[in-house]
């Protein structure tokens, strides 16, 4: 089949990659000016492949969607030839003492698989945190590396057409309008363009998400935390070279204007209250980005003859990906 794809985030690259696998020959649209320039929001997420913790909030079925996801992604990155894209080590929910009664409350929404950690057993899994913290384990959950993966998936030795800086202004079945006035014809146009695809999503909405790149030589963190705060979803994720991200404020908002100085101080000042070690970590950047999202927080897979159309992953991007890649395929 001939398919062109609008949108180059993690859902578009990652069906490009896995329809040129099996053969079918696929052209990728997207205004982004190259592979690696920062866009998508799947650029500035943290990567969590978390669909434990994310059942505080989340429906059951997108936990099951990770679930499927986190034994898609390993063998996705040995493919690419880049297995360390990915690492499945568990990952840790913490509290402040005082903040025991409002975890308390969160984990009774979770699943009895959490494993309660002892300080002693803390210190020796995580010796950077702070040692009064009261923590659990989620086993099996764990995280990759979104900027590296998103890269790998475009590389131009995968067999698809990567047309850059170019945006699809009409998305039809079986063709694709460019804003250059050319025309895509193909036997299946897919639609992935998140927030692009606005205008043909009726409640589509964008929500804002803030987070902090620190560089942090010494302090060791091998597994991504989150922090039950009673106000914010703080994570807190470790990144090759020294560098810590930690995020993400959810905002009901479109704009992309830069950090405000709330979030910023509010997200760092809890990032230090479990790792003291971040105390003289230097800043290097803040970024922003909106997430595609519906009311229910659900996402949505519509398709008709010529036409698939995939959207609204929320804040759960990478984590369902590949699973959701894999029941689209169905549908076609």
């Amino acid at each position: 089949m001939h398919i062109a794809i609008a949108g180059a985030g993690v859902m578009g690259r990652l069906l490009a990659w896995q329809l040129a696998r099996a053969g079918h020959r696929v052209q990728v649209v997207d205004p982004a000016a190259g592979p690696t320039e920062p866009g998508a929001a799947g650029f500035t997420a943290a990567g969590m492949l978390s669909p434990l913790a994310e059942q505080e909030h989340a429906e059951p079925e997108v936990a099951a969607l990770g679930w499927r996801s986190l034994q898609l992604w390993p063998a996705i990155a040995a493919a690419l030839g880049r297995p360390e894209l990915v690492r499945t080590e568990g990952s840790l929910l913490l509290a402040h003492g005082s903040d025991a009664g409002a975890a308390q409350r969160v984990l009774a929404r979770l699943p009895d698989s959490l494993e309660p950690l002892g300080r002693a057993e803390l210190q020796a899994l995580e010796p950077a945190l702070a040692p009064d913290l009261k923590a659990w384990l989620l086993p099996g959950e764990g995280q990759l590396l979104p900027r590296e993966m998103l890269a790998a998936l475009a590389e131009p030795a995968g067999g698809v057409g990567w047309r850059w800086g170019r945006s699809a202004v009409g998305v039809q079945p079986h063709a694709l309008q460019l804003d250059d006035g050319s025309r895509i014809d193909a036997d299946l146009v897919i639609d992935t363009r998140g927030l692009g695809a606005k205008l043909d999503c009726p409640g589509l909405r964008g929500v804002r998400g803030e987070v902090v790149w620190l560089h942090a030589p010494g302090v060791e963190l091998r597994r991504p935390v989150r922090l039950l705060h009673p106000r914010h979803r703080v994570y807190i994720v470790p990144r090759p070279g020294d560098l810590i991200v930690v995020g993400a404020s959810e905002i009901e908002s479109e704009d992309r204007s830069p950090v405000s100085l709330r979030s910023a101080v509010e997200l760092m000042a809890a990032a230090h209250s479990v790792l003291p070690g971040l105390a003289e970590a230097r800043i290097v950047h803040l970024d922003v980005n909106l997430r595609p999202a519906f009311a229910d927080h659900r996402p949505r897979i519509e398709h008709q003859a010529g036409l698939l159309r995939i959207n609204g992953l929320f804040r759960h991007g990478w984590l369902l990906a590949p699973a959701l890649a894999e029941e689209a395929l169905r549908h076609v």
